[in-house]
Parts: C-alpha cells; structure tokens; sequence
C-alpha cells in the first residue's frame, strides 16, 4: 500500500525521536565510568531534545523534505537544529546550575547528527539503487549505449536529469579533455579517457550515440570532436537548453542536433532589458513582412517584451497564418494579435491601415531578397523595395507614428545589383523622411543569416540529402553570418538607441567562406568530403565575391552598443529621392538597371 504524504512525515518523526533516544542511550555507554545521570534524568533530558526538535523540525519543515531528494542544504538544516538544541541545553546547564555533562551532551549531539543523516542518506541510497534497477529492467531493450562528452557542469546536470527521468538514454561512459577528471565518477558513471580516445571508446563500450554536454563548447572544439565520431557511424548530438534540461523531461527527441551555428561561433549578446521594455512593453507594435525569416523571428522577440497590440502584416496567407497560430498558443489572453494580409505595394491599403491602428512602432522587414531573381525582374525590385518602403514610411509618419526600423542588407553597400541598388535607395526613402515631422526613421543593415529560407544553408542541406554535390558558386567567394535570433534582437535594440536618421551597422564579425561552410555542413551530417563533391557552379547574375558592410566613402562613426554601430552614410534630400523615384516608372528593364546603380552608388 502507497503511504500518503502525511503519513511518510509521521512516520519520519518517530524514527528521528527513536534515534535521539538512541543516540543519547550510545552516549551513556561510551561514558558510563566517567559521569553519572540518573535513568529519570537521561529520559527527561532526552525528551526535552525530542519534543524541542519535532518542534522547530515542524516549523523548518525539515519533515516534509522528500527523502530521495535529500542534499546537502536539507542535511545541514537537521545538523544546525541538533546544535542550536544541545546549545540551548549548555546554556541552560549554567544558568539554573542544572547537574549535566558537557561531555553527555556534546556526545549526544554528535550521535543524533550522525544516525539523522545516516538514516537519510541510506534511504536516498536504497532508492537510487532500486530505481537504477528497475529503470534498467524496463529500459534494457530499447536504451541506447550513450557516451557524453564533457564532466563539467552542463554533463552533471545533464547526466543528474537523465538519470531520473530517461528510459531511452542508457548513460554508459565520459569523456573529458581534462586529465585530472579521467578515472573520477560523475553520478556513478565513469570518466574513462579524453576526446581523442572517443573511436576506442566507442568500440569498447559498444556505443549507441554520443551526446556533447558542454554548453560553452567552442566552433573548432566541436569540429574536432565531430571528425573524431565520424570513423565510428555513431550519431552525434548536443544536450538541450539549459531550461529543457530543468523541466526534467530529458529523452532521445529532447536531444539538440548540432548545428552550423554550433561550428560558426556566433556569441550571443546581452540586450539592454530596461531600455527594450520602455521601448515595447504595453505599445503598438506593427511589422511588415511578419511571415518571412527576418519577420517572424522579431515578432518573437517584440512578443517577449509585452506589448499590448502586436500587428502582423504579410502578403502570403499562409506564413502569416503559421505565425499568428504560433504566437497565439503562447501568449493567448496576454497580447492583442492581429493578423493581416496585405501587400505593402497597395498604397491605399497600407494608409488605411496605418491610420486605423496607429501604432507606436513599425518594423519593415517585407522585401524582395533574393538577387539573381531581381537580375531578371527589376520592376518587381522597385515595386516592392522602393514603392513598398515608400508607401509604409509616409504611411507610418502620416499615422504619427513614433518610431520606423528599416531592415537593410550589407548588399546595399556598393551595390553592383538590383535588389542591393533598391535596399540602397529603401535606405535613402528613410533617412531623408527623417528630416521633417515627429516620426523618427532609420536603417538596420547586417549580412546573410544562417537558415533564412534564401540563405545557402537550407540549399546544401537539401544537396546532402540527395547525396550531392554540394554547389558553390566561387570558392574565394565569401559573406557575413550571423542567425536570425541575433540579428532580430539588435534591430530591436537599435530600434530603442535610435535618435532618428541613422543607418545601423551590425558587428558581423568575420566573413565566412562559402567553400568552408560547405565543407563544415558535410562533417555535421556525418560524411567526408570523398562521400560528398563540393563543385564549382560559377557566379550568378548579380553576385558579389566579397560584401561589405560600410563602403569606401563611409565610415564607422560611433559604436552605440555592443556589436551595434552607426554607419556615417551620405543622406539625400527628400525631394532629391522623390524626383528619382519618379523618374523609374517611364524606364524599361536595361535603363532601369542602369538609373538604379547609378544612383545607390553615389
């Protein structure tokens, strides 16, 4: 029969009672020659110590600690009782000259510490013994022969949770870099080698998977640990976030694949909490293009600061469909969401919108991206990059709007292109609106983001699957990285630093080779450069080898945050920019080209 709550601490508060008698009975044995205490006076001091102790023990609930789970904090509590207790009896022995032992009751107290914890520890022993078992009689048949990577604090925490939890991770063997842990034990489990013995290991202990519990494990540390599985055809993985982990609800699909952005390095910034909230929390917020990679990903991060209204305007149903559902499930009852299908080429449409809902601050992340695409169809760039801009900008400044962010690309630096030549003069619609009204405006500019649906990521991923090759236009060719969380929380960050007329420039670090990327992509999926070709396909219209993120004629003026800075870029007029914009509609495809290049490069 299952014992009730209740009844497991009654029962636990006898046998704590028993064991003060006991330990003050032990006492007397070992001094019996030395003191003398009469049998009435033993019991009357030791019922004294057990009704003091089931008293403050109740008030520290010290009774309703589950005994599996006992640690070190809820064992110091039951010493620090007994002391604070026999204490009391010390003291008290001085001040009413009572006729007791200094050497009794200092035994006394040991003995009741020792047997308290001594029952706890055995009962947590017994537990975890019997747990272990039965866990592995159930889990024998379908367990995989885990390795884990790494005896820090991710793999004990790690390790602490799947021990509890998880039927289908049979943690077998450790593995770590530092020689002073080999032959140590982590939660039972030994620490037999270091990284470079992970093929042996493998063998030996007939392993299933390796999972890598390091969280703070650098790009090359992580290549090395991938080309050293690759002999052994054994799956690699990473733990969870810290926060799955926690839940305690660890299995082989909670398990995290690793990723590109694990081998590139990119480190997270910190964002300036306060000054997000002040700029988010409890106002309207609308963003354009809510369905795309870039889009989606700032309603994210705008819906973790609070807002009251959060407007999601998108041209495919579909995307916008997925987000609103998503951001729903989380935050239904918290934050008004209001789905919108619109194109922002609709100038009508979007004016209606802006003065029907008014909001606070608009994110304009809607734009056509992709180049070669844009190479043959240039009006549709102007359309949708200049004409779109144009509408929601004048738009939003009608609405009084306080705040419009501008998402830009490095490829409107020097743009030798038709989509980087129409971000350019998206860019100029911006800073030169800035001038007058109560609206203020500004640009965000970055590189290429890991996973967007353009980026070349999803493209080799889907080349791998199919065996290969994998296609890379130039092998000298190269772009900035950064992913797509990053990048949305520094526009968002930018959005709250911004005075009005700046165009942002985002730290992207190094550039990447594309070559190199292909060749890390091949390792991440288990294969060599032999199993899988990396061809050259040769440049496509309207491709750089080389972005940048400021051109020659600009510069860095200040760095406003970490890994945010303020381009100083050459800003037209508003009636220098309405004249071109003008002057494109009478063009045909090739002077279109040609009046677009001209201008964003100057």
């Amino acid at each position: 029969m299952e014992l009730t709550r209740g009844q497991k601490r009654i029962i636990l508060m006898i046998v704590d009672t028993v064991l003060i008698y006991l330990s003050g009975y032990v006492a007397y044995f070992f001094l019996a020659n030395y003191i003398q205490i009469s049998n009435l006076a033993l019991f009357q001091i030791l019922t004294y110590v057990g009704l003091l102790y089931l008293a403050v023990g109740s008030c520290t609930k010290i009774f309703s600690i589950i005994n599996r789970y006992t640690d070190y904090k809820s064992l110091s509590k039951i010493s620090l009782i007994f002391i604070a207790i026999y204490l009391t009896l010390f003291a008290s022995e001085y001040l009413f000259a009572l006729n007791l032992s200094d050497r009794f009751l200092l035994l006394s107290c040991v003995f009741s510490i020792l047997f308290a914890v001594a029952v706890r520890l055995s009962w947590r022993m017994f537990y975890e013994l019997e747990s272990g078992r039965r866990k592995g009689e159930l889990a024998a048949s379908s367990s995989l022969r885990t390795l884990i990577v790494g005896a820090g604090d991710g793999a004990d925490l790690f390790i602490k949770t799947a021990l509890k939890g998880s039927k289908d991770l049979k943690i077998v063997a450790i593995v770590d870099k530092n020689k002073e842990k080999q032959g140590t034990f982590l939660h039972g489990i030994k620490v037999v080698g270091t990284e470079e013995k992970i093929p042996e290991i493998v063998t030996n202990y007939e392993i299933q998977q390796i999972v890598i519990a390091i969280p703070s494990l650098k790009p090359k540390e992580y290549e090395k640990i991938l080309n050293l599985c690759q002999e052994t055809g054994v799956k690699v993985q990473a733990m969870p976030k810290y926060e799955e982990v926690l839940k305690g609800q660890l299995s082989v699909s909670k398990l995290r694949e690793i990723d590109i952005v694990d081998l590139l390095g990119r480190q997270e910034v910190d964002l300036d909490q306060s000054s997000l909230l002040n700029n988010i929390k409890d106002k309207t917020i609308l963003v354009t293009g809510a369905g795309g990679s870039i889009g989606s990903e700032l309603c994210r991060q705008v819906a973790k600061f609070g807002p009251a209204r959060l407007i999601l305007l998108g041209h495919g149903e579909n995307s916008i469909y997925l987000i609103h559902k998503e951001l729903s499930s989380q935050y239904r009852g918290e934050i008004e969401l209001i789905p919108i299908i619109a194109d922002i080429q609709d100038r009508e449409r979007i004016f209606s919108i802006m003065e029907s809902y008014r909001p606070d601050r608009v994110y304009h992340a809607a734009a056509h991206k992709h180049v070669p695409l844009m190479e043959y169809n240039p009006f549709e760039a102007v359309k949708n990059n200049i004409y779109g801009t144009l509408n929601v900008a004048e738009a939003a400044k009608a609405a009084a709007v306080k705040k419009f962010v501008m998402i830009s690309t490095d490829k409107a630096v020097n743009p030798p292109n038709v989509m980087g030549a129409t971000k350019r003069v998206a860019e100029m619609i911006v800073t030169s609106l800035n001038e007058e009204g109560h609206t203020l405006f500004a640009a965000v500019r970055f590189g290429n983001v890991l996973g967007s649906r353009g980026s070349v990521v999803p493209l080799f991923k889907e080349q791998i699957a199919k065996g290969g090759p994998l296609t890379v236009t130039d092998f000298r060719m190269t772009r900035y990285f950064m992913t797509i969380p990053e990048a949305s929380r520094l526009v968002i960050q930018a959005g709250a630093l911004m005075q009005g007329g700046e165009v942002f420039v985002l730290d992207m670090g190094q550039p990447v080779k594309i070559l190199d990327l292909a060749k890390k992509m091949i390792t991440l999926s288990g294969y060599t450069e032999e199993d899988i070709e990396v061809v050259e396909s040769g440049i496509r219209p309207g491709e750089k080898l080389h972005e940048d993120l400021l051109s020659a004629t600009e510069k860095i003026d200040e760095q406003v945050y970490e890994k945010i800075f303020v381009g100083r870029v050459n800003q037209l007029s508003k009636a220098r920019v309405d004249q071109f914009i003008a002057s494109l509609s009478a063009c045909d495809d090739e002077k279109l080209k040609q009046k677009l290049l001209q201008f964003a490069q100057q």
